[in-house]
């Protein structure tokens, strides 16, 4: 496991690095140089609870395929260490934001002097509109 505090949810052992040559604009370095990374990450290895791991599949996030790999291409920066720990911090940031459980919605009604006051609004709406009629022939 990665021992940073704000890791704790990456499991090393499901991580699987490819350094790849950075995409954009050429330059000096550009076509020598690996210096992008793609991070894998399979959800089904990792040492995840299950639902954390339920959450990340439900959310339909681009980053994950469908066999449950999350996919995360990090060229950034010039150095491949650098781009290596931005892409373990949004890997942790995408963790953490499926670890923390969802707010469960309180159902509420409207207050009595709202529900009068709708209808008020409609009623008063419906004589506006009444006073664009065409005069009756009655």
């Amino acid at each position: 496991m990665v021992t940073d505090e704000t890791d704790h949810l990456i499991d090393e052992t499901a991580l699987e690095w490819q350094a790849i040559r950075a995409q954009g604009a050429g330059g000096q370095n550009v076509n020598k140089v690996s210096s992008a990374v793609h991070l894998r990450y399979d959800l089904n290895r990792a040492a995840l609870p299950a639902a954390v791991r339920e959450r990340l599949l439900a959310s339909r996030s681009h980053l994950i395929t469908a066999d449950g790999v999350v996919v995360i291409k990090a060229q950034r920066y010039r150095t491949q260490e650098q781009n290596r720990l931005d892409a373990l911090a949004r890997l942790s940031e995408l963790l953490q934001a499926a670890a923390t459980p969802p707010k469960s919605r309180v159902p509420t009604r409207p207050s009595k002097s709202a529900r009068r006051k709708r209808t008020d609004a409609k009623t008063q709406r419906g004589e506006i509109k009444k006073l664009r009629r065409p005069p009756s022939m009655d």
